[in-house]
């Protein structure tokens, strides 16, 4: 895991300077553990984990006006320091323009300003201390600084409502903890907090132009190449010191590799047989700039890139896909791995595993992913994020009725039609109306909705394609969980749902699809996040270059015309690679997936049952009075033996339950230097909650 740190206070350059280090209210020296510092007082700043030499830069222009850019960056240092002196003048967006995905802190004066990323994989967190203001790009780190303890109320909207910034807020599991909503920047002045804005956000009030489909896909395959080209251009790593330890009996180079945890020297990228992991893995292997892995390391060195496919022996159903991979990885260009995932990687059946910053449903597949990554490259391409980034949410037909783009639903809803296998015009005019609705509802009223079906446990969606693409055609929906959570917690996110009227939400005329894309593409980065410390390979980089700030604009200008298309994402892809000078692509490329992911959820359950109702034999979440512990485990029988659960929330119910385990039974502290200071939650347990959930979690 590896995060940055720093903190502005009020005091500091007014009573001489202190130490790099700083103190702390009770005098005590404060440094992070295994932490290089970027620059000292005042509003010192570390870097803490195994960075890379070359992800950590700092750029300096004079003694009072620095830049410090973490993480994959494509930008020059002449490039980093025109961008500062940009952000000088008020330029935000400046700092967050460039190709690659990295945090960047623009310290001018006594001004320290943090840009989070747009779609939240590399989040910023900030929390009050010392009567200033501590930031961090992690959450857990602050919460040691501050003693925090849980926020039960966030665990609580996190499992009720995961979709709806109104119930998360700026919330984290740690109270007093705050997040830096994705497309903002914290900025901090002697230790006051300043949340902006620095990404305009499309609104019916100021129409924008009509765009144009060809250019704004142009702009997809130009973001997307800059991507790529920034990880091929930056410094190759061998894992570890690059000195094999010598030979063992029975064993070559590669298996005494993977017996020692390693991954492999240079690039490579995941090849599921989907248009997504394909279009980098073809654009990685095809762009100038020697993709393979490190010379003088390994057979092909310098040639080829590895790509990695994994084949799921335990249930059937992909057969198709890995079919695909293997004719796509015929390239001489590629070097194809397949790893075969027997009953050992299905879900829920390793749930051993870090302890992560926050909780998220991929911790109970984490175990899965390691079997996979554990075969790929020191640098590692995933397609986490096309879905989000380039897929039309069903809300957005909402978004074409409000632009009289009538037309355009008909494709959409035929496809509807012919998924849930009838020809009966009951369809269309279903998802018309419900469309309409929805374009006609404002905001708020939404979110009223919804609070009124938490309170009154109104939880029940019809099934099917078209039932869901119905049940998604709202501001505001509650989450899978939501069902197995108890009165008292439904109450208390309807409570905060309601309090949320008085804080400022989508102007006037914002489209409702795109802000459901936006809040689905939030959580998906976050859950990305919790995969890549769960399932981390050590000295292994995962790169999403779909979730880089420049992919992510170039694919908010595509058109919702286009979006809507079926088949649009592997369409688009397919020009991308063709515009790349990519044209033979294997037949059934785009092929819509139907992969078993509930029939492994559904084995996974069945295999691990018995470790899974021993863990809801007392669980905590029934201590935090979020669900019942009966209900629980009856539900996780029901669901193995095949009845129609929502499987997501399952899910999330026990990554909850598993990442609380893990914060509790946690030793140690972020911090050191601190003989005085305890963790984060420093009882050690889950109160019982009595009245509101928010106020008992209080101590």
């Amino acid at each position: 895991m590896r995060w940055l740190v720093g903190w502005s206070i009020a005091t500091a350059g007014t009573s001489g300077p202190v130490t790099a280090g700083a103190t702390g209210p009770d005098g005590e020296a404060l440094q992070p553990v295994g932490s290089q510092l970027l620059w000292s007082d005042p509003d010192p700043l570390w870097a803490v984990g195994d960075w890379r030499p070359d992800e950590v830069r700092v750029v300096t222009v004079d003694p009072h006006t620095r830049i410090a850019v973490l993480g994959t960056c494509g930008a020059s240092d002449e490039d980093l320091r025109l961008g500062l002196l940009a952000a000088r003048g008020g330029a935000l967006r400046h700092l967050t323009a460039w190709s690659g995905s990295y945090t960047a802190v623009a310290r001018i004066g006594r001004r320290v300003t943090v840009a989070g990323d747009l779609a939240g994989a590399r989040p910023v967190f900030h929390t009050p201390w010392s009567g200033g203001t501590a930031y961090a790009t992690a959450a857990l780190p602050l919460a040691d600084l501050v003693e925090a303890h849980l926020d039960i109320g966030h665990l609580a909207a996190l499992l009720a409502a995961p979709d709806v910034p109104e119930a998360l807020h700026d919330s984290t599991p740690y109270l007093g903890v705050h997040r830096v909503p994705p497309g903002h920047a914290l900025i901090l002045r002697q230790g006051a907090r300043e949340i902006a804005g620095y990404d305009p956000v499309t609104s019916l009030a100021v129409a924008a132009p009509p765009s144009d489909a060809a250019s704004a896909v142009d702009g997809v395959r130009d973001a997307l190449v800059e991507a790529v080209r920034a990880r091929l251009t930056a410094p190759r790593h061998v894992p570890g010191s690059g000195i094999d330890p010598g030979p063992v009996p029975g064993m070559g180079p590669a298996e005494r590799r993977a017996a020692r945890g390693t991954p492999v020297p240079g690039i490579g990228a995941d090849l599921s047989g989907g248009p997504a992991s394909a279009t980098l893995a073809l654009l990685a292997a095809g762009l100038p700039g020697v993709p393979g892995t490190v010379l003088g390391h390994g057979s092909g060195a310098g040639e080829r890139l590895l790509a990695v496919t994994f084949n799921d022996l335990a249930v059937p159903g992909r057969e198709a896909e890995v079919e695909r991979a293997g004719a796509i990885a015929a390239d001489p260009r590629l070097h194809h791995v397949v790893v075969a995932g027997g009953e050992e990687t299905l879900p829920y059946t390793d749930l051993d595993g870090p302890l992560t910053d926050e909780p998220g449903p991929s911790l109970v597949t984490a175990a899965r992913h390691r079997a996979r990554l554990a075969a790929g490259s020191a640098d590692h391409f995933t397609g986490y994020g096309a879905r989000q980034v380039l897929d039309a949410h069903p809300a957005r037909l909402a978004d074409l009725l409000m632009d009289r783009k009538r037309r355009h639903l008909v494709r959409p809803v035929a496809a509807l039609t012919t998924a849930e296998g009838s020809v009966s015009m009951t369809v269309p005019a279903r998802v018309y109306v419900a469309a309409r609705r929805l374009a006609r509802t404002p905001y708020r009223s939404g979110v009223d909705r919804l609070a009124d079906q938490l309170l009154r446990r109104r939880l029940d969606e019809p099934g099917g394609t078209v039932g869901a693409s119905l049940a998604a055609l709202t501001w505001a929906r509650p989450g899978p969980a939501a069902r197995w959570l108890t009165g008292e917690a439904l109450a208390e996110v309807s409570g905060r749902l309601q309090n949320a009227v008085g804080r400022p939400g989508p102007g006037p005329g914002q489209r409702p699809g795109d802000f459901r894309a936006r809040a689905a593409l939030a959580r998906h980065a976050a859950d990305l996040r919790v995969l890549e410390q769960a399932a981390e390979v050590r000295f292994q980089r995962l790169h999403a270059p779909f979730l880089d700030n420049q992919v992510v604009r170039a694919c908010r200008a595509l058109p919702e015309a286009l979006r809507v298309r079926p088949g649009a994402r592997a369409e688009i892809l397919r020009t991308v690679l063709e515009g790349a000078g990519i044209s033979e692509l294997p037949a059934g490329w785009g092929t819509p997936s139907h992969a078993p992911s509930a029939t492994a959820a559904r084995t996974g359950l069945r295999v691990a049952m018995p470790d899974l109702l021993m863990l809801f034999d007392m669980p905590l979440l029934a201590d935090a009075g979020l669900v019942e512990a009966r209900v629980v485990r009856k539900a996780l029988r029901g669901a193995a033996e095949g009845e129609p659960l929502p499987l997501d929330g399952l899910a999330d119910l026990v990554a909850v339950e598993l990442w609380l385990r893990r914060l509790l039974a946690r030793r140690g502290t972020c911090w050191t230097g601190t003989p005085a200071r305890q963790r984060a939650v420093p009882t050690g347990s889950v109160a019982p909650v009595r009245g509101a959930l928010g106020t008992a979690a209080r101590p």
